[in-house]
């Protein structure tokens, strides 16, 4: 049996400019941290046997784990778009990449969610990623429009309230 397994969907490679802006601040931070983590590293493995030395394991660890984000960092941020807001201008009442949409569901509870890349969907609970179902059920709508889209659970039923593009 082997390890092999096919390589997963690729995400689309849009972000918001504040998304782009997050992931370089990330980078620059992620770099400073890696000369900290060296540092203790070094020390850690001057102090003699390494095979006992819980420090010296944790930071080769964390090391391996600030490499991996690094390397997906800049690998990734030169595929990306960054997308402005000029298609969205032109029709606003349109649902586009960036969007604030206002939903309510049949049993009249509301929800708010941001259209945003799939690099930028950890920042907060109410953004989504444009490669999701419900993006994909919400992308050129407009308000009042009904939207059905399927989940896990089965079809679940929207109608859109309100589409801003303000931040």
């Amino acid at each position: 049996m082997t390890r092999w397994r096919p390589p997963g969907v690729k995400s689309s490679p849009y972000v918001t400019a504040e998304g782009y802006r997050a992931l370089e601040l990330e980078l620059q931070a992620l770099g400073g941290r890696r000369v900290e983590t060296v540092k203790h590293l070094a020390a850690a493995a001057a102090e003699g046997d390494r095979s006992e030395n819980a420090e010296y394991i944790y930071r080769k660890k964390e090391l391996r784990e600030i490499d991996r984000r690094l390397g997906y960092l800049q690998r990734r941020m030169p595929a990306l778009t960054i997308v402005t807001q000029t298609l969205a201008s032109a029709r606003r009442e349109q649902i586009f990449f960036g969007a604030w949409v206002e939903l309510e569901d049949p049993a009249g509870v509301r929800l708010r969610y941001r259209i945003v890349g799939s690099d930028e969907i950890n920042k907060d609970d109410a953004y989504i990623s444009i490669d999701s179902p419900l993006a994909g059920a919400l992308l050129k709508r407009q308000t009042e429009d009904e939207i059905t889209f399927e989940t896990a659970r089965g079809p679940v039923s929207y109608r859109i309230i309100a589409v801003d593009y303000a931040c």
